[in-house]
């Protein structure tokens, strides 16, 4: 499949001037039913009204050891240390993210594909789906870096011409999420509010949002508001869990001072319904191994 030729009305308008207002999402947070795949109808209707919800021992230690020994290959691989598609720590220099990992590791591959984590795609998004974007994230201890309060979907809509918020991530823990070592931090319910942004987007603006963003990130008065109606919980579990979350929720991380590194396998699927267009408030889109632009289903 490829780029569309026409985009779709533009119902979350973003990267604006003047003062933002926050305001209901138009669309659904769970677009299948319980019939349509493995969450039961309780499950379903907490992601529904939360916007996430946690999995336990998605991946047995087994698993989640063959995976990590995969990511230590790869971020300690030189040659790739070159490669775009890493992103480093802007003061360290260290490893931050893999991006396209469904293509650089044969594991990650398989795990795209795997009945307990797409068919649970397909279900919260009623549709088949298309691999959006894959990654790893590092958060080594003592000088791991997080990241301020923020939605995906408002970046995958100004920025890679996501039309709607129709797209689910799944962050699989390799590591012990504890309390203190920069867990990822959510507010339930969030994802029912859109919260435009304010200005102009600067041309290849990820070479360095992915290392800090500064565009895309709403006023502390609108992070104010949700945090008092939607309060903050974080994601804390064993290495093996994981956390299902949709694309508009408001979440963030704190930068880890402790010994313990904290890193998951990031993926997301977007509906085959919603494929990318033109940016809503970028001059170009982002590179592919940001935002992938094959629409092709995922199968098994």
């Amino acid at each position: 499949m490829t780029l569309m030729d026409t985009r779709v009305e533009d119902s979350y308008p973003t990267r604006i001037t003047g003062e933002p207002v926050a305001f209901d999402r138009p669309d659904p947070t769970v677009w299948g039913a319980e019939s349509d795949g493995p969450v039961d109808a309780a499950a379903l209707a907490s992601h529904d009204a939360r916007g996430f919800h946690v999995i336990e021992g998605l991946l047995s230690p087994a698993e989640v050891q063959a995976y990590w020994q995969d990511l230590v290959r790869l971020s300690s691989d030189e040659a790739l240390k070159s490669d775009e598609r890493v992103i480093t720590e802007k003061s360290s220099g260290e490893v931050r993210s893999i991006f396209d990992m469904h293509k650089i590791s044969a594991l990650i591959a398989e795990l795209v594909r795997d009945p307990r984590i797409l068919d649970r795609a397909k279900q919260i998004l009623g549709s088949e789906v298309y691999l959006h974007q894959s990654r790893v994230n590092y958060m080594p201890g003592f000088k791991g870096a997080g990241f301020y309060w923020h939605s995906d979907f408002e970046t995958w809509h100004a920025e890679d011409g996501m039309p709607k918020p129709r797209a689910v991530s799944c962050s699989i823990a390799l590591t012990d999420n504890y309390p203190f070592n920069g867990g990822l931090m959510v507010m339930p319910g969030s994802q029912r509010t859109f919260v435009p942004c304010v200005g102009k987007t600067p041309e290849e603006n990820y070479k360095s949002s992915l290392k800090e963003q500064e565009f895309g990130v709403p006023n502390r008065r609108e992070v104010t508001k949700l945090a008092a109606e939607c309060g903050i919980e974080q994601f804390t579990g064993q290495a093996g869990s994981a956390l299902w979350f949709d694309s508009n929720i408001m979440h963030g991380s704190g930068n880890n001072i402790t010994p313990y590194p904290r890193s998951n396998i990031f993926l997301v699927f977007n509906s085959v319904e919603n494929t990318l267009g033109d940016p809503y408030g970028a001059a170009a889109p982002r590179p592919e191994f940001i935002a992938a632009r094959d629409f092709t289903p995922v199968t098994r």
